[in-house]
């Protein structure tokens, strides 16, 4: 096959390519054979024309266009191949030449992936991160823990204080009109949480049980209901019981309770700086790669991102966080029910920093190419058992759902992080 490729602009070209004649024999035939089927033709069974029929009736010109559609996907494809080119949204099809006995000449209209030139992506300066796990870090932890433990009170005749629980009956009117979700009865609400509308909670500090209070608010600009943005709110509350948090005494009691494999307090305070000096590592860690990452992005020059890939890009972030949200029993609709958006919120919400993220993977598939990255088929068979453990899968799923090339790209981005992230340096 000869295939032509002509760039026209910064990520634009045209494709030219032939389907020889005995490409164009096979396409015909199971054209053929895809259409006598549904063929009423006097003197024949339905099904049953033949093909010498067919043609003096119809001619063959008439299965041009489906004999295309069959052989066009793969000589698109041997095409692309043979260009070397690198498509990244479907593309737009002419044909140049169908004339019979001789090849046919087809032109596709094709965006590729914009070039990019490295810049630094190894030995770069990020910032000092840091690891250490203070006394201070552990005794907070501890307090979590303890306040995670805690028993509400209730306080007899005493006023509500910051942390306090508060057990409210509340009716909210705007313009002396009440509201839809603006009315509840003995709502359970600590002060301080910061769950309620702001300036609500604050108002019911100092307040006993029995008491009225008329809380005062404004909606923020920002709030979901469209109807309430900035609007002044009154609310009629009722405080039937406050209850304070209880903390239980930081002793070996209070360990054992927490933790059974720990038998005294200083065991605890030990394993909790274990696990506090994993978790900062590993924020350091990230911290360390993001930094390193963006720093090699900025560093790389990268023609004009196509339209075609933020798209993509945005669909399939889209598409993996509802799949997140169903293996929780979480629908499309209930989410969006949930959270009170839409769906173009949320694709607003992942169109935002899309450009970024395609610029990165851009990045780190030059930084493959460059350093020659090529995964064995142990490392392949290593991905896909990890994949498989991840996501409860039994390996052969893992394989049919993924093929080689798919795999292969993604062991090599993980070994470009590496590449750039293991060689920088922190100052």
């Amino acid at each position: 096959m000869a295939a032509k490729w002509e760039k026209q602009g910064a990520n634009d070209g045209a494709l030219t390519f032939e389907i020889a004649q005995d490409k164009i024999k096979e396409g015909l035939d199971a054209a053929f054979n895809r259409v006598k089927k549904n063929l009423n033709v006097p003197g024949f069974r339905k099904g049953h024309v033949s093909r010498t029929v067919f043609n003096r009736m119809y001619g063959e010109a008439a299965l041009y266009e489906d004999a295309l559609n069959i052989l066009l996907p793969d000589a698109y494809e041997a095409a692309v191949g043979e260009a070397g080119i690198d498509p990244v949204d479907q593309p737009q099809i002419d044909v140049e030449k169908m004339d019979e006995g001789e090849d046919w000449v087809i032109k596709a209209t094709v965006t590729v992936k914009p070039e990019v030139k490295l810049g630094d992506y190894k030995g770069l300066t990020v910032d000092k991160q840091d690891r250490d796990v203070t006394d201070a870090d552990v005794a907070e932890e501890l307090q979590k823990r303890r306040e995670g433990q805690a028993e509400l009170v209730l306080k007899e005749d005493a006023a509500a204080e910051k942390g306090d629980t508060v057990t409210i009956d509340y009716a909210g009117t705007v313009d002396g009109f009440a509201f839809d979700g603006g009315t509840a009865k003995n709502y359970s609400l600590e002060l301080g949480s910061g769950s309620f509308i702001p300036g609500f909670e604050d108002q019911l500090i100092g307040h006993k049980a029995g008491e009225d209070v008329t809380v005062k608010v404004t909606f923020p600009e920002d709030y979901q209901a469209e109807d309430l943005k900035g609007k002044d709110a009154e609310f009629k509350t009722t405080i039937h019981e406050v209850k304070t948090k209880e903390l239980p005494d930081l002793d070996d009691d209070f360990a054992k309770d927490l933790d059974e494999d720990v038998d005294t307090l200083d065991e605890l305070k030990a394993k909790v700086r274990t696990e506090l000096e994993s978790k900062k590592a590993e924020a350091a860690d990230n911290a360390l790669q993001e930094q390193a990452i963006g720093e090699a992005v900025e560093n790389a020059t990268i023609d004009e991102v196509p339209q075609a890939m933020i798209d993509t890009e945005v669909k399939n972030q889209m598409d993996q966080f509802m799949g997140n949200m169903q293996r929780q029993g979480i629908n499309p609709q209930m989410y969006y029910q949930l959270t009170g958006t839409k769906e173009e919120d949320l694709k607003k919400q992942f169109t935002a920093d899309a450009e970024t993220r395609v610029k990165t993977d851009l990045v780190l598939e030059a930084v493959v190419a460059a350093e020659k990255i090529t995964p064995s088929e142990k490392e392949i068979e290593a991905e896909v058992k990890d994949l498989a453990e991840e996501y409860k899968m039994e390996e052969k799923a893992v394989r049919q759902a993924l093929s080689d090339d798919m795999l292969k790209h993604d062991i090599g981005v993980k070994a470009a992080i590496r590449v750039i992230t293991e060689s920088a340096k922190e100052a």
